[in-house]
């Protein structure tokens, strides 16, 4: 008797079969090896070396004298005179030596910078990741063309993993609505291939890292 059964009756049986023998898992422990070979340089310096590669911009600083010196220079480099800061924190350090700065939103339009903190460094790719649970809120990392970021080595982990858990020991169980890893400034390739920074976000990332 000639066997009429189709290619796909086959499969399926084959599947089904499958699925009804039991077998060791050939790799038991696979979860628990490593995805990195280890890394030995400094997070620092890992960190500095990634987000330098993706377009970003790196300044290290001992103190804030050393910040906000730094911050003048650049400023008057690229004639920032529109900085907004909203995190209470932050406008601290800037009132403490009387860096001009604008607290509120308004003409939020001529916005030339947008200053922050943020929740964490990710040294393995350079990244920062970032929160709406402080004052600077969803925007002043997104509108201006320019997003400054003021970081402190205590905030320096290795992978993303690590990020989150500095963010859930914080936080605990009341976690902020909105948590986005930003690697380097905002990118596309989308137009002929032709690679454009600032399509969707600032055209500029710097990331100040105090030691502390």
């Amino acid at each position: 008797m000639r066997d009429i059964t189709t290619s796909r009756e086959k499969l399926l049986k084959k599947i089904r079969k499958a699925l009804l023998e039991k077998r060791d898992n050939p790799y038991p422990n696979l979860e628990d090896l490593p995805m990195y070979a280890p890394n030995e340089e400094m997070l620092e310096v890992l960190f500095a070396e990634q987000l330098t590669a993706i377009a970003g911009q790196f300044v290290f600083c001992e103190d804030e004298v050393q910040f906000i010196e730094n911050l003048l220079t650049l400023a008057e480099e690229r004639k920032w005179h529109k900085i907004y800061c909203w995190e209470p924190p932050l406008q601290e350090i800037l009132t403490r030596y009387e860096y001009p700065y604008f607290e509120t939103d308004k003409d939020f339009e001529q916005a030339q910078v947008g200053f922050t903190l943020c929740e964490a460094l990710i040294a393995r790719n350079g990244s920062v990741l970032l929160s709406n649970a402080n004052m600077a809120g969803r925007r002043l990392s997104i509108y201006p063309p320019v997003h400054i970021v003021l970081a402190y080595t205590s905030q320096l982990v290795i992978d993303l993993k690590d990020g989150f858990k500095l963010i859930k020991n914080k936080y605990g169980h009341q976690l902020p609505s909105m948590i986005t890893n930003v690697t380097g400034p905002s990118r596309t390739s989308d137009i002929e291939k032709t690679l454009v920074l600032g399509a969707h976000g600032p055209k500029e990332l710097f990331v100040f890292l105090l030691d502390g």
